[in-house]
């Protein structure tokens, strides 16, 4: 089968740093599903870790963890999905990844695909929209409010492919007020058709354009980029007795700053529970299943930006280098893997 791989880190604008390879076709065991892949998106840990994990000697890695396919087959012990079903999910960390023709992943993180929506569409909204969900709803738990005040929450981040999600995961399912960054007119633009109330610059004083909003002090900040560089901004932003979460890996966290208001820090790693098979590891296949109802209600849309054409290592390597370049809206996607 076709796929893409790298066996070194390297520069994305090195050839080498992604290739075109042959690998042979995976089977299904237990609970896997072997899907075939009919498109992709393309997220920043994918450029983390082509750009960092080393490789034995002559091995390969595949990268890629969104998906949207059609399920070929299936192992024993498979009790939700069939032959012929189609589906989307975000696969684990600890797995084989996505850029290939067929892939293997376990039923418990794989939901139904939603029914109004293409495979290039779909594929937009795994890794993002669990990530989003598992921030705003089990993290800070969104829908507990901050006593007191702070019926609104700071999205950092908000033209992103997770702030893009969950700016409208806020808006669909809660009553907060939506405070979303972004900092060029296409992105401010992009945020307030997805359901942003106020948009302001994290190129500036965050805590000073809050300030001046006719809102209180957020309850919440969901910062998902560059946090080091917001960190002191939010402390200072966040009502008393708040909630920080963030996705992203700042080089230092101190969090003594968090103690004077009783604010508290939470992380966000979508790839936990596949990674250590928690107890509660299903929940991501039935989150999956929410987020396509919600989609083919019509509360939330899709949040593809670009679609690059077929899934091959030249418009990999393009769209890996536009996610290096911080400049991406919404999520990029590839379909297919041409003739």
């Amino acid at each position: 089968m076709r796929a893409v791989g790298y066996q070194a880190p390297l520069p994305i604008n090195n050839p080498n740093s992604l290739q075109d390879i042959e690998l042979t076709k995976p089977v299904p065991t237990a609970k896997d599903l072997l899907v075939e892949v009919r498109a992709v998106s393309v997220n920043p840990v994918d450029t983390k870790v082509r750009a960092s994990a080393t490789l034995a000697p002559g091995q390969w890695r595949v990268l890629g963890w969104d998906a949207a396919g059609i399920v070929t087959a299936t192992g024993p012990e498979v009790r939700n999905f069939a032959v012929g079903d189609k589906v989307f999910y975000a696969g684990s960390l600890h797995r084989p990844g996505t850029n290939s023709q067929f892939h293997l992943v376990d039923e418990r993180i794989v939901g139904h695909m939603p029914k109004s929506l293409d495979w290039a569409q779909a594929a937009a909204l795994p890794l993002t929209a669990i990530t989003a969900w598992e921030m705003l709803f089990d993290r800070l738990d969104i829908r507990r409010p901050v006593p007191g005040n702070a019926a609104s929450v700071l999205i950092v981040g908000g033209a992103g492919g997770v702030g893009s999600i969950a700016i409208q995961l806020v808006r669909a399912l809660t009553d907060l007020t939506i405070i979303a960054t972004a900092s060029r007119p296409e992105t401010q633009e992009w945020v307030r058709i997805l359901g942003a109330h106020h948009v302001i610059d994290h190129r500036s004083s965050l805590a000073g354009q809050v300030a001046r909003l006719p809102t209180e002090a957020p309850g919440f900040v969901f910062c998902t980029t560059h946090t080091d560089q917001h960190f002191a901004d939010t402390v200072e932003l966040l009502a008393p007795q708040g909630r920080l979460g963030l996705i992203d890996d700042p080089q230092e966290l101190d969090a003594l700053p968090l103690k004077h208001k009783s604010l508290s820090l939470h992380w966000e790693v979508m790839f936990t529970r596949p990674m250590f098979e928690t107890s509660d590891m299903a929940e991501q296949g039935k989150l999956l299943n929410e987020i396509a109802a919600l989609v083919d209600s019509g509360r939330i849309r899709t949040t593809l930006g670009e679609n690059f054409g077929p899934i091959n290592a030249d418009n990999l390597r393009c769209a890996h280098a536009l996610i290096e370049s911080g400049r991406a809206k919404g999520k990029i996607v590839l379909t297919g893997f041409g003739e």
